[in-house]
């Protein structure tokens, strides 16, 4: 009866500090300070990145198949990418900004106070989706509403610089080829749309 005892508590003295180092475990590698680790969020905000500068690239790619006249529409939820205080702790950027831009496809990265753009290795902060509209958009300042623009490995990129918080949870992006229209990048929270003309060889 006694060595049965005795192996029960040691039993449940094992068990104890098992669950102990589960919960720190858990505790480590998942939350901080009640959220999301930095890590964690970081990679979120990577994917939501990729996520929207593909669906960019995907829909101009329709439209660009498609020829003079053509128009179509995409859409792409974002959450991390609209929450200035998310943005803050994944980057470490003051006052955020999501900022986009086109070289042969859109470049998605983040931008504010303290921000440099990173484009390969561990710290890359910048994501791109190569597009069938050759174009680099990046080095003209008038067609970006609203206007923004950070150094790319020493030169000057202009682009739309959005307020995180102007962004809907469903951003819609509509793109067309209108060649009446001079190229344009047009930003609109109230109608929670990316409006872009795109005009090849002009």
């Amino acid at each position: 009866m006694g060595r049965k005892g005795q192996v029960s508590l040691e039993f449940l003295f094992v068990f104890a500090i098992m669950v102990l180092l589960l919960a720190y475990s858990i505790n480590n590698v998942t939350f901080k300070e009640g959220s999301t680790s930095v890590e964690n969020l970081r990679i979120q905000v990577a994917l939501e990145e990729k996520s929207l500068a593909n669906a960019i690239s995907n829909t101009i790619n329709q439209v660009y198949a498609q020829g003079p006249g053509a128009k179509a529409t995409g859409y792409v939820r974002v959450n991390y990418l609209r929450d200035p205080q998310m943005l803050e702790k994944a980057t470490g950027v003051k006052s955020p900004k999501v900022f986009i831009t086109y070289e042969n496809g859109p470049l998605i990265t983040i931008t504010g106070t303290g921000s440099t753009v990173v484009l390969a290795g561990p710290d890359k902060n910048a994501f791109w989706s190569e597009s069938m509209y050759k174009k680099i958009l990046s080095s003209s300042s008038s067609i970006w509403s609203p206007k923004g623009s950070v150094k790319v490995d020493s030169k000057t990129a202009y682009g739309l610089e959005i307020n995180p918080s102007d962004l809907p949870p469903t951003l819609r992006i509509v793109v067309e080829w209108n060649p009446d229209a001079p190229e344009g990048w047009k930003f609109n929270s109230t109608t929670e749309e990316i409006r872009i003309n795109i005009k090849p060889g002009g």
